[in-house]
């Protein structure tokens, strides 16, 4: 098994200096009240022209620190999108005494028929007891994928979604994650640090290797579609674009698409914040893939 290189945590200290800066430059009210609570449902549509319709809903980055009303906002967005896939792609809970929000949070959230659920580096460094983490997801019908896949069937068509490990809190292990899958036409890979992306190149669907001698027979039936994270809070702090801090896992992904060499990923802004309760340039985001099937 793989272990993911060691990285520094960011720090309070570090994250207010930060903050004050841009903070002083922007508007105190928006930072630390409006952008905050905002839900913003960012919408997406990819795959074939033809096919069943999959409407995937993705959370990230909840860091639940009660259940008020930015929460009940979520839960009723979530529910008036009707998803057909629910995707939590980690940083749901940062500490011990919010375990059991997780499971009131779930219980708000649509009885959809397939939920999947990864954990980020929070989970990890806040020392969880993740057998009970586990057993909360279960309870609730989720599958939390730790260096594991799945297979669903949505309208005849087969999707395969695959879950790593924490990139700076986990032990990511993509061989096993794969090990033994069946492949699929429709595949979904979710990382909770966008920087994944990048240590997945010489992986068995990390892209086009430097010598095509070198390819993986099961590299082109294996490669994903599409792959999720979340992890920056889109900077959680932003003016214009620029972000001054982002976590270590973020590489150079802040927020949105990037589509160029590689597996095509999606950074969600997530949902709550961390470290300074204030959000400015980067409001929280449901987001929403309306994903056409190969069948």
């Amino acid at each position: 098994m793989s272990r993911a290189p060691e990285h520094p945590r960011i720090t309070r200290r570090a994250w207010l200096v930060a903050a004050a800066g841009t903070v002083a430059a922007a508007t105190g009210v928006d930072a630390f009240g409006i952008d905050p609570r905002r839900v913003t449902i960012t919408r997406h549509s990819l795959g074939a022209p033809t096919g069943p319709l999959l409407r995937l809903v993705q959370l990230s980055d909840l860091h639940l620190r009660s259940i008020g009303r930015h929460e009940e906002q979520i839960a009723d967005a979530v529910h008036a999108l009707q998803p057909d896939l629910l995707v939590r792609s980690g940083d749901a809970i940062d500490r011990t005494d919010s375990v059991p929000l997780l499971s009131s949070f779930l219980s708000l959230l649509p009885e959809t028929a397939h939920r999947v659920a990864i954990l980020g580096n929070w989970e990890h460094w806040a020392r969880l007891n993740l057998a009970d983490v586990r057993r909360r997801y279960a309870t609730r019908g989720w599958t939390l994928l730790e260096n594991a896949s799945t297979h669903v069937t949505h309208r005849g068509a087969d999707l395969l979604i695959t879950g790593l490990d924490d990139l700076i809190g986990g032990r990511p292990d993509v061989g096993r994650a794969i090990d033994g899958v069946v492949p699929s036409r429709n595949h979904l890979l979710l990382a909770h640090c966008p920087a994944q992306r990048d240590a997945l190149t010489n992986s068995v669907f990390g892209g086009m290797p430097a010598e095509p001698e070198s390819a993986s027979p099961v590299a082109a039936t294996l490669a994903p579609q599409l792959m999720l994270s979340g992890h920056t809070h889109g900077g959680q702090l932003a003016i214009g674009g620029w972000a001054p801090m982002r976590p270590p896992g973020s590489g150079r992904y802040v927020a949105g698409w990037y589509r160029d060499a590689g597996v095509p990923l999606y950074v969600s802004r997530g949902l709550g914040t961390s470290v300074v309760p204030a959000r400015f340039g980067a409001p929280p985001e449901v987001a929403v893939f309306d994903w056409r099937l190969s069948v």
